[in-house]
């Protein structure tokens, strides 16, 4: 499965809203779990089998929560049993396709 997940604190205190030390903290975790990873401007990507992308993605909210008083958390999955290697594997068809064009 592929999940993207943005998770973020509020009540930080922070004047100007940052929240960059939370975010690395989480991402942190997410890297350290050696399953394939991704991190981007608003989400980061990570694939794997449930019960493991789960356990990452509570551990990275639980790390997230010691920043702030209230924690939210966005998540989207693509559950396809039987495939794997498609953090990469979706990106390259789609460039593929737009590469070949339309109704190639």
């Amino acid at each position: 499965m592929l999940v993207a997940f943005s998770v973020a604190p509020s009540g930080t205190g922070n004047a100007d809203g940052s929240v960059h030390d939370a975010v690395a903290a989480a991402v942190q975790i997410v890297r350290e779990s050696g399953l394939p990873n991704r991190t981007t401007s608003m989400f980061t990507e990570i694939e794997g089998e449930w019960d493991e992308v789960f356990d990452v993605v509570r551990r990275a909210t639980d790390a997230v929560a010691a920043y702030g008083s209230r924690v939210s958390l966005v998540l989207k999955a693509d559950i396809r049993p039987g495939y794997s290697g498609e953090l990469d594997g979706k990106v390259e068809r789609l460039e593929r396709a737009i590469d070949e064009g339309p109704g190639a």
